[in-house]
């Protein structure tokens, strides 16, 4: 199918002045040869270029000829802009333009979000499992189809090129969290990596790599972390043949939206009472139903099987496991400023 052409506002503009070159022809001309007043003249241009009629017509031959000029030109324009204004009507042309207008304000109101820039199969994944968490995105692409499926999913949609500094400013990287460089090329997501780690020396970067050579040059770009979707799809693959009860499993917790198990990450703050307490005196299975199968330390090290005297640290992330509901517990019992039940 033949993209619809876009609606042009310079050439709808041009029309318009145009239309009023023609009737300032049309008052002089009239002024000068007819030598009527100016109001009278312009009164006559208007009735001839729009197709209203002639109120009298007009003495002599000149004042005849000109007429007809005016009118095969006058009407023309006229018509144009006429076609124009039922275009606008009935593409909804102001609709998107105030539709625009809201989805900019809406992303310069975003904080801590995340920029998806790509929507392909690998960019519609992740606005999905975001959609899931209720987690705030704004994707940014420059294919007209692509926009088209983020605006018919309701997200929030910047249509440009995010290797251009101002398409990812548009996007609000200076208030993002997080950024997610998943083009189909390679080479727009190393020179998409480059610009945001050059904008933003603090913000966590994930960019998508076809083959290793690309992953590496990904990560001296500056990306956080890297992901190869065909290695990740052939190890998964094979996991499903070797260790299919562990492939399955992994696939259930791994998934966003999960109603059976998922994983989830939270961070120790100085200000939760859980703070500096172990396991153990928490009795976080007790508590919550979700366990704690992971403790990543300010390090950078894992305790992969913590103990229950693990004691638990500000600025420690912990992993859990469970089901959605407890997993809210989980998190409640972490959260600042509440108090420890049991």
């Amino acid at each position: 199918m033949a993209p619809v052409e876009r609606f042009s506002f310079r050439r709808f503009l041009w029309a318009q002045v145009a239309f009023v070159g023609v009737l300032v022809v049309g008052t002089v001309g009239f002024q000068l040869i007819l030598g009527e007043g100016w109001i009278a003249s312009l009164y006559r241009a208007v009735v001839t270029t729009t197709l209203t009629g002639l109120d009298t017509a007009p003495e002599g031959a000149a004042g005849e000829i000109f007429s007809i000029a005016l009118l095969i030109s006058g009407v023309a324009i006229f018509l144009y802009l006429a076609g124009a204004v039922v275009e606008l009507i009935t593409r909804g042309v102001f609709q998107d333009v105030f539709g625009e207008r809201r989805r900019r304000r809406a992303i310069d109101e975003l904080r801590n979000h995340t920029i998806i820039c790509g929507f392909g199969r690998v960019g519609r994944r992740v606005a999905a499992e975001f959609n899931l968490t209720g987690r705030d995105f704004v994707v940014l692409d420059s294919n007209q189809e692509s926009v088209a499926a983020a605006v018919e999913l309701g997200a929030l949609v910047v249509h440009g090129d995010g290797t251009e500094d101002a398409a990812l400013e548009a996007a609000g990287i200076s208030r993002a969290g997080a950024l997610i460089v998943c083009a189909d090329s390679d080479e727009n997501n190393l020179y998409i990596t480059l610009s945001a780690r050059a904008a933003r020396t603090d913000l966590f970067i994930v960019a998508r790599a076809s083959d290793a050579s690309a992953a590496r040059k990904l990560r001296l770009a500056g990306a956080d972390r890297v992901v190869e979707p065909y290695s990740s799809a052939g190890l998964q693959i094979a996991n499903l043949v070797l260790k299919p009860q562990v492939a399955d499993y992994l696939d259930i917790v791994s998934t966003a939206g999960g109603h059976e198990l998922r994983f989830e990450e939270i961070e120790v703050k100085r200000d939760c009472p859980s703070c500096g307490q172990s396991i153990r005196d928490l009795r976080v299975r007790d508590a919550t139903g979700a366990m704690i199968i992971a403790i990543r330390k300010q390090d950078g090290g894992f305790d992969t099987t913590p103990s229950p005297d693990a004691v638990l640290e500000h600025g420690d992330v912990l992993i859990g496991v469970g089901t959605p509901d407890e997993i809210h517990r989980l998190e409640d019992l972490f959260a600042p400023g509440t108090t420890v039940g049991g």
